[in-house]
């Protein structure tokens, strides 16, 4: 009930991202943004052999719930996953991929679909990405599934030189999503 609560006051008055922050228990993530998870499989794939990155088991799926308040990005990073990303709430986030061939693509999530919007994007494993609020965007209540599950030990921050050298012509990307 004391969620019910909660939520009901969230809707009465103007949601904002400390609201969001308290309701569900959001922690600070190492890439910036606030996350909590929300899922982890039971089921665990044993990887044996040296067909991928992995180095262990890892759970068939995880899923977080994801914040990013306009003060705040997404530091490129990369998975050794694929990760969807959902969109739950306020306004849009524009994310940021880099690709190994030297392409960049930019997808914007987000509720105006007639615009172009997406409600969920895929971002293969092994792509560098980060993300921003749009200008006009307080928050951007975000879920983010990870298949196989997201593990630490497969998680990489970007280093500003190492983009660079991979990416010199996205300087201003590369800076506004590193530091």
């Amino acid at each position: 009930m004391v969620i019910l609560e909660k939520l009901d006051l969230l809707f009465i008055n103007k949601m904002n991202p400390e609201d969001i922050i308290k309701l569900y228990d959001l922690k600070p993530h190492p890439e910036g943004g606030f996350y909590k998870e929300t899922y982890r499989s039971t089921g665990v794939f044993n990887f044996s052999c040296h067909e991928n990155s992995y180095t262990g088991p890892r759970n068939y799926s995880t899923a977080i719930y994801f914040l990013l308040t306009s003060s705040c990005k997404s530091k490129f990073h990369k998975l050794g996953s694929d990760e969807i990303w959902h969109f739950y709430l306020g306004g849009s986030v524009t994310i940021i991929q880099l690709f190994e061939n030297g392409r960049v693509e930019k997808v914007v999530l987000g509720q105006d679909i007639n615009n172009r919007e997406k409600l969920q994007h895929v971002i293969p494993a092994g792509c560098w990405f980060g993300a921003y609020p749009d200008s006009e965007t307080e928050f951007s209540f975000l879920g983010c599934t990870v298949a196989p599950g997201f593990d630490f030990k497969d998680f990489h921050l970007a280093d500003y030189d190492l983009l660079l050298n991979k990416f010199p012509d996205h300087k201003d990307l590369i800076s506004a999503l590193t530091k």
